[in-house]
């Protein structure tokens, strides 16, 4: 069921029923805040020159209810994207992008000419609903859901704090910032830093194409994070398998529980390992330039100065450093 839009002085109201809701908007500010009853409820805000050639449409798309602001002609102009700023991406008739073929070539850009219009939105969401959102320019700031989250921006900055449920972010360019956040968290990014704090649950997934990864106070089952050109910083670290990998960029792990499997593989970079004083894990290091420095109660099994072995306690777990350029050094704490 579609409540029709209620204007509140420059803001139209939606609630849209069901347990899946997506939203879609070329150009604005998106919050995402926790609602009461069964309905999601968005508030939308029209700004800019050309905002009443703005339209919004809602209703069921493909079994779930969907809200799109549908923007006229093929150039939307939104300043906050910043001057020489552009994306690009192919918009259906009823105003949905991504996903699939065909559609119309629409370019978001900063400045000149097209469409002066963007359409800011809080978003409530009760406990328990699975959501997308969908942008192309602005950002994306999530507060206090508890749901099955799906952020998918082209150039937009999103931050989340107090989640609980599935978080998926994926950012063509941007930078993601994720805290508190309870249950299997995905992060893919083109072209942007990560930072991941006091995060909880199965697994913690980050892929970047370029750009840096910190965090701290990390408890998961599974870590796995893929780096093409940043450094990798995370402390606090707890968790039973893990993998990092970086193309180029240094690591620095700070480890705090036993694990059963870590693999450390970085083609340039140098590795700072740090290991709880009663892990249990036999180590393998091998480094293609660069020496191997091995501190705490280990028993070495085998040492070169590019290549080490050696078992901590009975050696259960396994840990394996590879470098194709640079040190590593592993300290138990």
């Amino acid at each position: 069921m579609l409540c029709a839009a209620v204007p509140l002085s420059a803001q139209e109201r939606y609630a849209l029923a069901g347990r899946e809701v997506a939203v879609y908007n070329l150009a604005g500010r998106v919050r995402l805040e926790a609602g009461g009853g069964g309905e999601v409820v968005v508030e939308v805000e029209r700004g800019g020159r050309d905002a009443e050639k703005l339209r919004v449409s809602s209703g069921m798309l493909e079994g779930r209810q969907a809200l799109r602001v549908i923007y006229p002609g093929s150039r939307v102009v939104y300043g906050e994207l910043g001057r020489g700023s552009r994306s690009t991406v192919r918009v259906h008739d009823d105003g949905t992008f991504g996903g699939r073929s065909g559609g119309r070539r629409v370019e978001v850009a900063g400045s000149g000419s097209g469409t002066e219009a963007h359409a800011d939105m809080v978003v409530r969401v009760p406990e328990g609903m699975k959501l997308g959102i969908h942008l192309v320019a602005g950002r994306v700031d999530v507060a206090n859901v508890k749901g099955d989250l799906r952020v998918d921006t082209h150039t937009a900055p999103v931050a989340a704090s107090g989640t609980r449920g599935a978080l998926t972010v994926d950012v063509g360019s941007g930078a993601v910032r994720i805290s508190d956040a309870e249950g299997r968290v995905s992060i893919d990014t083109g072209s942007g830093s990560v930072a991941v704090n006091g995060i909880r649950g199965e697994k913690l997934l980050i892929d970047t194409g370029s750009g840096g990864v910190s965090g701290t106070g990390l408890d998961v089952g599974t870590l796995d994070v893929d780096v093409g050109s940043g450094i990798v910083r995370l402390s606090d670290v707890r968790m039973q398998e893990g993998k990092i990998d970086t193309g180029s960029g240094a690591v620095e792990l700070d480890l705090r529980s036993d694990v059963r499997s870590l693999v450390i593989d970085t083609g340039s970079g140098s590795v700072r390992l740090g290991v709880p004083s009663a892990l249990n894990a036999e180590l393998v290091v091998d480094t293609g330039s660069g020496g191997v420095d091995v501190e705490g109660t280990v028993s070495v099994l085998q040492r070169s100065r590019s290549s080490f072995r050696g078992r901590f306690g009975e050696g259960r777990g396994r840990i394996r450093v590879d470098t194709g350029s640079g040190g590593v050094r592993v300290r138990q704490q």
